[in-house]
């Protein structure tokens, strides 16, 4: 005899299952598994034309209020942004700050500019469907949008050229050696203009170029239209931050260096408070004419 401890089991601990049973258990088992996999699977692909209607009015709600994806048609930025890159546009900053001498604004050039790139626009209602679907994804170009860098904003002077051939603001040069466009294979960089320009930018507008200069159509070629070339500031999108697509071009897009220098700062600062000092000039003899209308009534 084996006693319990070399491994036997209790008569009454011992369960018996005959081969029938076990079989017909594991068939049932696998019934009930194989249903619940066909009910999964279907109601997958009936939940997914919801998921996919979701996701693309919570795409178009962002497109609108917040951040959009916009496709580079045309060499005018490079070698800052080049054609096929996919960047995404702050859509929210230019209602807490104003634009800045740097950005590269993203803007409607409708009724203002002949766009750089033609897109027919296709007669088929389905196509029209899919290709405003790539817009909202920043997958094909817009026909009116433009991307260029703020050179001058309001009340800036914007001038070409120096003594050695660089663009000033407000008499400042600018250096814009590290964003400038350079031929890879010759190495050679584009200069700053090639034509002379001189222009003040009235209030409500801005000064915009491509970094490279040779093909940009930009401020400098619409100085006949209305504004002398500059846009308006209310048909700006919002400011490019990042490139991301496609991945060996990744990255941010700051404002150059060149842009932040004191004697610029200083030149752009005094702007704003020009109206301040006026309103302020102007309330002091109003003030005083004031009180001294109200102690001539308390006197009487």
């Amino acid at each position: 005899m084996r006693s319990e401890a070399e491994g036997a089991v209790p008569d009454d601990k011992q369960t018996v299952t005959s081969g029938a049973e076990g079989a017909g258990d594991t068939s049932s088992d696998d019934g009930e598994s194989g249903g619940r996999k066909e009910r999964k699977q279907g109601s997958f692909w009936k939940e997914l034309p919801i998921l996919i209607g979701v996701a693309l009015i919570l795409a178009l709600i962002i497109k609108a209020f917040a951040v959009q994806a916009f496709y580079i048609p045309s060499a005018s930025m490079e070698n800052t942004l080049q054609i096929g890159d996919r960047v995404l546009v702050n859509k929210i900053v230019y209602h807490t700050r104003d634009v800045k001498r740097g950005d590269i604004v993203v803007f409607n050039g409708l009724d203002s500019w002949d766009p750089e790139v033609q897109v027919e626009e296709p007669g088929n209602p389905v196509s029209r469907a899919l290709r405003g679907i790539g817009r909202t994804f920043g997958m094909v170009p817009g026909e009116k949008d433009y991307i260029k860098r703020v050179i001058g904003v309001p009340g800036d002077h914007v001038k070409c050229c120096d003594a050695r051939g660089r663009i000033t603001v407000n008499g400042v040069p600018l250096d814009e050696r590290s964003y400038l466009y350079t031929d890879p294979l010759t190495g050679e960089q584009n200069r700053p203009s090639n034509e002379p320009f001189d222009h003040v930018v009235q209030p409500g507008q801005l000064w915009v170029m491509g970094d490279h200069r040779e093909v940009s159509s930009d401020s400098r070629a619409h100085r006949g239209d209305p504004g002398g070339g500059t846009i308006p500031t209310n048909r700006v999108i919002g400011r490019a931050f990042v490139i991301v697509w496609p991945p060996k071009h990744m990255g941010t897009l700051p404002i150059p260096k060149t842009f932040e220098q004191p004697a610029l700062q200083a030149a752009g600062a005094a702007l704003p408070a020009t109206p301040f000092a006026l309103g302020l000039a102007g309330a002091v003899p109003i003030t005083y004419l004031h009180r001294r209308y109200r102690l001539r009534r308390r006197r009487s």
